[in-house]
C-alpha cells in the first residue's frame, strides 16, 4: 500500500524546524550575534503558526489535520523547552504546562474514537464477517486510508483477538479450505508457557530493578513487558484461529497476528514439502513458530523482495496437494479458454 508523500510533509518540516532552530539557538556566533539573538518567537512562529497551516494543506479531512495540528503543536513545545535557551523563555514557560491540557483533550477524543471502533468491530464480527476485513473496513472508514491506519490495523488485531476471541471463528475467514499450524511442535503450548513465565518473572524483574536500579527505570521495563505479555497473549489466541487459506486462485497466508500475506497461484512456481534446516537470509520469508518449517512455496518472481516461503503448518501434506490441484485447474482452464 503506497500513502501520499503530501502526508509526511507536516513530520518532515516539524523535524527540520527543530533540528534548525536548535543549531541557531546553541551556536555562539553571527548567525545569532553570539546568543544576543536567541529569540524564542522564531521557533514558535514556525511550530505554532506555519505548522498547523502546513497540516491544514496537506489533508483534505480537516478534523484529522486539526488533530495533526494539535499533536505535531504539543511535539513541538516539548522540543523547544530543550532547545530554546532558559533566559530566552517567556511564552514557552506557558506553553510547557499548557501542552498537557492539549495532549489530555487529544487523548481523551482518541480513546473514544477507538471504544467507537471497538463497539463496531465486536459487532460486525457476529455477522460471520471476514474478520481481517470487518477490522480494516471499520478502522480505513473512521481514520481513512493512511500510514497510521496500517499500524492501528495491527493494533485493533492484537485488542480484538485479546478481548473478543471467543467470537472469531476460522471458517469466517477468507478461503475454500483452511489450514492451521497450532499444533505442530507444540506452538501453541510453547506460547502458553512462555507467557506464564513473564508473568510470573514480570513482579520479581519490577522489584529487582526498583531496588538495584531507580524506581523509573522499573516502571518503564514493567509498562513495556506487560505491553510485550499482551501481544503473546492475542498471538496465543490468533494462532489457532487464524488460518493460512487457499481461495480460488490465491493462498492467503495468515501466521498469528501478522498481516495477511496474498499469494496469487499463478505466480507460485513450486511447492513441496520441506526437511531442511533453513536459515533467515535475503529473498526467503520464514513464517514458523517451533522447529523446521515444513512446506517451501517457491514463486516464479520475487514479491515484496521475496522469492521463497518456508511455512509450517500442521498438515503440510494436506496443503502442498490443495495447492497442486488449485494451480492445476487455474492452468487447465485457462488452456480451455485460450
Amino acid at each position: 500500500m503506497k500513502y501520499p508523500i503530501k502526508q509526511f510533509i507536516p513530520v518532515t518540516f516539524l523535524i527540520t524546524a527543530s533540528v534548525w532552530w536548535g543549531i541557531y539557538y546553541s551556536s555562539n556566533s553571527t548567525l545569532n550575534r553570539y546568543g544576543s539573538a536567541n529569540f524564542e518567537w522564531l521557533y514558535l512562529i514556525d511550530t505554532l503558526f506555519v505548522l498547523p497551516v502546513i497540516c491544514y494543506l496537506c489533508s483534505s479531512d480537516k478534523t484529522k489535520a486539526c488533530l495533526q495540528a494539535g499533536v505535531l503543536s504539543c511535539t513541538a513545545v516539548f522540543i523547544g523547552s530543550y532547545i530554546i535557551p532558559e533566559k530566552s523563555k517567556v511564552i514557552q514557560l506557558y506553553l510547557e504546562d499548557g501542552r498537557y491540557l492539549v495532549l489530555g483533550v487529544i487523548l481523551l477524543f482518541e480513546i473514544y474514537a477507538i471504544y467507537s471502533v471497538c463497539r463496531v468491530i465486536r459487532k460486525q464480527l457476529s455477522t460471520e464477517a471476514d474478520p481481517d476485513d470487518v477490522i480494516k473496513t471499520s478502522l480505513t472508514h473512521k481514520f481513512g486510508t493512511n500510514l497510521l491506519t496500517a499500524v492501528l490495523v495491527f493494533e485493533a488485531r492484537v485488542w480484538t483477538f485479546l478481548l473478543f476471541s471467543s467470537q472469531i471463528k476460522s471458517e469466517n475467514y477468507a478461503g475454500l479450505q483452511h489450514f492451521h499450524y497450532h499444533s505442530k511442535d507444540g506452538a501453541q503450548s510453547n506460547l502458553l508457557g512462555f507467557i506464564i513465565v513473564n508473568l510470573i518473572e514480570l513482579p520479581l524483574a519490577h522489584l529487582l530493578l526498583h531496588f538495584v536500579w531507580t524506581p523509573t527505570a522499573a516502571n518503564i521495563v514493567t509498562v513495556i513487558t506487560a505491553l510485550g505479555i499482551v501481544f503473546f497473549i492475542a498471538e496465543y489466541k490468533a494462532i489457532s484461529r487464524r488460518p493460512v487459506s487457499l481461495s480460488d486462485d490465491a493462498l492467503i497466508i495468515r501466521y498469528g497476528l501478522s498481516k495477511p500475506r496474498v499469494i496469487p497461484l499463478t505466480t507460485i512456481r513450486r511447492v513441496a514439502i520441506n526437511s531442511d534446516e533453513i536459515r533467515r537470509r535475503k529473498g526467503i520469508k520464514r513464517m514458523n513458530y517451533f522447529g523446521q518449517p515444513n512446506v517451501v512455496i517457491e514463486l516464479k518472481q520475487p514479491v515484496e523482495g521475496i522469492e521463497n516461503i518456508y511455512l509450517g503448518v500442521d498438515a503440510p501434506d494436506a496443503l502442498v496437494t490443495a495447492i497442486r490441484k488449485a494451480t492445476g485447474l487455474l492452468q487447465t482452464n485457462r488452456y480451455k479458454k485460450a
